[in-house]
């Protein structure tokens, strides 16, 4: 059975397990960067009010605050782009596919920053949630409408030349059945005998 709007074929496979792999990659190295122990010799404390780590990076000077936005905004960018290429989907909705994504990657990013509680070195910003978030939107409308429609195109142009809708390749024509009318009850029953 296929899935409502997926690519056809072994192309979507592809494109699935490749999303899939580099998908669990990125997020092996998010965990391995962001919750691995720090040996420093002192810790800030944490950030919660918000864009207060961004006016402090600011202050810092225009190439040190570019690396330290930059950095926040790079991490779960990937993200944007790699969600909904595991998910395999051409005919989704763009707001839906972007509302998926960033509630995927805002809840990602807050469960990083609980764990760091617990992690040596580690700090909780509440401007790496912001920008994190920020950085999963931007790549998803920089890079996904862009690719789905590409995608699309090719499938169309494939060696089937069916259009592609919601529910998968157009099949034809529906076929109808003449209507059948209802038999009188005399013909239904059986005959009676005197």
């Amino acid at each position: 059975m296929q899935r409502q709007g997926s690519i056809g074929g072994s192309a979507a496979f592809r494109v699935r397990v490749a999303g899939g792999v580099l998908l669990v990659a990125h997020l092996a190295f998010v965990a391995w960067f962001t919750l691995r122990p720090l040996d420093v010799p002192w810790v800030m404390p944490a950030n919660l009010r918000p864009l207060a780590g961004v006016r402090a990076d600011l202050a810092l000077g225009w190439p040190e605050a570019a690396r330290h936005i930059s950095g926040k905004l790079a991490l779960l960018a990937p993200l944007g782009v790699l969600l909904p290429m595991a998910g395999g989907r051409l005919a989704v909705s763009p707001l839906g596919s972007l509302l998926r994504t960033v509630a995927a990657g805002t809840l990602l990013s807050l469960g990083i920053e609980l764990l760091q509680t617990g992690v040596p070195g580690q700090v909780v910003d509440v401007d790496s949630l912001f920008l994190n978030t920020a950085g999963v939107a931007l790549a998803h409308l920089a890079l996904v409408p862009a690719g789905r429609s590409r995608l699309r195109r090719r499938a169309l142009a494939g060696p089937s030349l069916t259009p592609l809708t919601p529910d998968g390749p157009a099949q034809g024509r529906t076929p109808t059945i003449p209507r059948v009318g209802i038999a009188p009850w005399s013909d239904a029953l059986p005959p009676s005998s005197p």
